[in-house]
């Protein structure tokens, strides 16, 4: 009984708790199952075992009924053939293997109802390692994902405010730089401007002499 009662604490067993508590769940939950059937295995040794010793009752009393009635029937036959003595001793023979048969069939009703009970309770192990081996795949994507998320979280979690600090640090300076050149753009086209101006004047300058220049040769 201590393979069912194991059995029993194993599929009792919290397994989000256990999960928790593992160091690498998919190993445990792969343990898990492969203890489940190594559990269920024995316990259909014990089962085995159990029918046995049924069956070896069950013969032993049928064997003994089947001796009384033999000796009844020699007792009928010596009665038939005058032979009280042989009766009388037929009859004794056929009272003992009846009290034999009597004997047994307790013990044989109590091992009918343990291999009963240990079949039913086979039965049900079977159907839950069954169900464990459904979800053992299940499980481990579960755990995979639980790994995954918590992966990310760190990750994320590691990405704190002084990193975007330092985006935003690196964004102003690149404001700033921004705004230098285009002041000194800004700056180089005034300049350009000026001396445009100064160039025309200058030129103006000279078209007024070569005018006066002109008008002067005409009027002598």
């Amino acid at each position: 009984m201590g393979i069912f009662a194991r059995m029993s604490d194993i599929f009792k067993a919290n397994i989000n708790d256990l999960l928790d508590k593992a160091e690498d769940p998919e190993k445990m939950i792969k343990q898990m199952v492969i203890e489940m059937e190594e559990a269920v295995s024995k316990a259909a040794t014990a089962v085995g075992q159990a029918i046995a010793n049924e069956k070896m009752l069950q013969k032993q009393v049928d064997d003994k009924k089947k001796a009384a009635e033999d000796w009844q029937k020699k007792a009928i036959q010596a009665v038939n053939a005058g032979r009280d003595d042989l009766a009388k001793q037929a009859l004794e023979k056929k009272n003992s293997f009846t009290k034999a048969a009597n004997d047994l069939e307790p013990l044989l009703i109590e091992a009918r109802n343990t291999s009963a009970n240990l079949r039913a309770q086979l039965d049900k192990l079977r159907a839950k390692l069954e169900e464990a081996r459904l979800r053992q795949n299940t499980l481990i994507a579960r755990s995979q994902a639980a790994k995954a998320k918590k992966q990310i979280a760190a990750s994320v979690s590691g990405i704190g405010d002084d990193a975007f600090a330092n985006f935003d640090k690196y964004e102003q300076k690149i404001i700033k730089q921004e705004s230098e050149a285009d002041a000194l753009s800004e700056l180089a086209g005034q300049d350009t401007r000026l001396e445009d101006e100064f160039a025309k004047l200058d030129s103006g300058t000279a078209v007024d002499d070569e005018l006066a220049q002109l008008k002067a040769s005409l009027n002598k």
